[in-house]
């Protein structure tokens, strides 16, 4: 379950993690000068026997109480201190009022700081991750995969069941027609990513 390996993840990924990890963080901090203005996401580490406490402090931080999680989200992510809402089919408004949600994603792609959701194991339908405003999404070191191309061919079996694909490389934005930024219009305003090795 947790401790094993995605079918998708084509290498040992601790030695990705450490190739490929500053990159993650550098995209996510904001750090890179192409991306400094444009990321608005924030990425936390934890150990696995840290988890729990570590979404806990991630959603405290963010004042989140109300909290969607997936129906499949494991015991150990799931903080106390919080009321999680467990989508069984939530409304979009019961979604829309929430403060947060929690889930897990597909892949992680280092290179461009890219959560990658499939609607597998762990992450909800899609309206879960794309109607509140905060997401806060546990990657799993075992699930960072280097470059674009590799997630597109890890990637293939959600392809070939015609799941929902979706790649965030940030927080939800587009532009009026004045070409000014507005954030949150297609999903979350705020992305959380939380790295567990």
């Amino acid at each position: 379950m947790l401790n094993k390996s995605p079918p998708y993840a084509s290498r040992r990924c601790d030695a990705c993690y450490e190739v490929w990890g500053t990159a993650i963080r550098w995209r996510w901090r904001g750090l890179m000068p192409s991306a400094r203005e444009e990321v608005l996401a924030g990425v936390r580490e934890a150990s696995r026997a840290d988890l729990r406490a570590a979404v806990g402090r991630a959603l405290q931080a963010r004042g989140a109480r109300r909290v969607v999680v997936p129906p499949d989200l494991p015991a150990e992510w799931r903080p106390s201190g919080a009321e999680l809402l467990v989508d069984g089919e939530l409304a979009n408004e019961m979604l829309d009022a929430a403060d947060g949600v929690l889930s897990g994603c597909a892949l992680e792609i280092a290179e461009t700081g890219t959560v990658v959701l499939d609607g597998g194991a762990r992450q909800g339908r899609r309206a879960v991750t794309l109607l509140p405003d905060y997401h806060l999404c546990v990657v799993e070191v075992e699930q960072i995969v280097g470059t674009v191309p590799e997630a597109i061919a890890a990637l293939g079996a959600a392809a070939r069941e015609r799941r929902p694909i979706t790649f965030a490389s940030g927080p939800s934005a587009g532009s009026d027609v004045e070409l000014r930024q507005v954030e949150g219009v297609h999903g979350p305003r705020t992305l959380e990513i939380l790295i567990v090795g």
